[in-house]
Order: structure tokens, then C-alpha cells, then sequence
């Protein structure tokens, strides 16, 4: 009798059980940290949902999309890959919005042994190794405008003074651990991984805005789901986990 009514009772809990669905979010390297604390925020007011992230370098994450990769949400830390998907018709272009807005720095591991303390002394002596994105990673992209339009781009990649880094994250380690005598990352990297800012880019080295667009995928299975996900990244709750590490809304 016993386990009869423990049987019953098994029932009546698998019964009462909802099942959360699995939401899947593709997102920049260098979102980590925030996206973490926000989608502990979401699920618990929103228990019918379970968020899984994927972080890499938006390249790599654009590549695993168009091969067929499962993604309910995208976002990018650059135009370029969110413009080749919305192209190809794997984003849902009318939920596509900018979300956020970074700036880029130059970083020194602690103590700065290289005594680097411009964007000039890159282009000096004190100069051995620099840590910088691949040219698939949108950070690499920036700061290969910054550098290049400084006249030094050339000069860095002849002389091998250049270790490249797949995504924004790898390329902080390599500051943080003291590999490199400096590298460029966005600013919220330096805040979340703790490292020291020397300078933003000269004026006039860096003409493209670092902006994050957000958009839901044409093929997602839980577009409303992702779509209310997307529009909580929005709220003002959401956004001062952003604004804590230096991330501000998109203008």
C-alpha cells in the first residue's frame, strides 16, 4: 500500500512539474561576465526558461551559425558579422537592434614592466610583443584601424611584435599573465579581468563605433521566448549590470 501511494504521489509531482524551455544565445566573448549575472536575474523570474550561452569571438560564432549551428538569439561585437547574416536571411531582421556601445583600451599587465604609457610607444623600442585579436575578431578589427591609421600596422607585423589572439578573452589572459608587454581589448575586459587602462585610441584612429547588435535568429524554435529575452537586455535592470563594467546603451 505503501508504495502504491508513493507511485500516486510521483505522478501528481511529475504531473505539476513545467518543464523549462532551453534558450540558446550566441554571444560576443567579451559579454561573458554580464551575461552571466543577467540571465541568473532572468531565470528566476522567468522559470520556464533555461539560457545556454555560447561565447566566442563573433567571427567564429557567425561561422557556427551559417553551419547550422542551434541559436535562438545572436550578438555581435561588431556590424560586419550581424550585416553577413542578416544578408544570407538567417536573422530575423525586425527583431535586429543595437543594444550596446563599447570603447576600446590599451592594457598593461600589473606593474607594467614594459613602462608602456601611450599608444605612441608602440611604435618605439619599449615595444617587444603586443596582444591583439585576429583579424576575425571584431576587436581585431578595431584595433587594426587604430593601429594602421596611426602608421605603425605595417611596422608591428614586420618586425613580429604581434601575438594574435582568437577572441577578446584569450587576448586579456595574455595581458593578465604577463606574456606581452601590453595588448588592446574592449574596456569592459580590462574592468572584468582587473587590468590596468593606459589610453583610449588617438583621436581620429578609430572612425568605426563599437557597437553590439542583438537580432533573434530566422530559425529559431523559441522565437518568442528569445524576442522576450532580447527585450529584457533592454530593461533598466539589465542595463546597469552593463553599465557596471563600462558597457552604455547603443545610440
Amino acid at each position: 500500500m505503501r508504495k502504491f501511494v508513493a507511485i500516486i504521489a510521483l505522478m501528481f509531482l511529475l504531473v505539476g512539474t513545467s518543464y523549462a524551455e532551453t534558450l540558446t544565445v550566441f554571444a560576443a566573448a567579451s559579454m561573458q561576465a554580464t551575461m552571466e549575472k543577467i540571465s541568473g536575474l532572468y531565470t528566476q523570474a522567468n522559470t520556464d526558461v533555461e539560457i545556454i550561452y555560447n561565447f566566442d569571438s563573433s567571427g567564429t560564432l557567425k561561422t557556427q551559425i551559417e553551419e547550422g549551428a542551434e541559436c535562438d538569439l545572436f550578438i555581435s561585437a561588431a556590424q560586419k558579422q550581424m550585416n553577413a547574416l542578416e544578408k544570407s536571411g538567417y536573422i530575423d531582421s525586425s527583431t535586429r537592434i543595437n543594444l550596446l556601445e563599447n570603447k576600446i583600451a590599451l592594457v598593461v599587465p600589473d606593474d607594467n614592466p614594459a613602462k608602456i604609457n601611450s599608444y605612441e610607444d608602440l611604435g618605439t623600442e619599449k615595444l617587444k610583443l603586443i596582444a591583439l585579436g585576429n583579424s576575425d575578431v571584431p576587436v581585431g578589427a578595431y584595433s587594426q584601424e587604430i593601429l594602421t591609421n596611426m602608421g605603425i600596422w605595417d611596422k608591428l607585423n614586420d618586425e613580429r611584435k604581434i601575438s594574435f589572439g582568437s577572441n577578446v578573452t584569450e587576448v586579456a589572459m595574455q595581458v593578465r599573465e604577463g606574456v606581452v608587454d601590453c595588448g588592446i581589448i574592449y574596456a569592459t575586459d580590462a574592468a572584468t579581468h582587473k587590468l590596468t587602462v593606459i589610453a583610449e585610441p588617438p583621436a581620429g584612429t578609430l572612425k568605426t563605433p563599437v557597437i553590439y547588435p542583438a537580432a533573434v535568429l530566422a530559425n529559431s524554435n523559441n522565437r518568442d521566448k528569445a524576442k522576450a529575452f532580447l527585450d529584457y537586455l533592454q530593461t533598466s535592470e539589465a542595463r546597469k549590470i552593463f553599465e557596471s563594467v563600462g558597457f552604455a546603451p547603443a545610440k
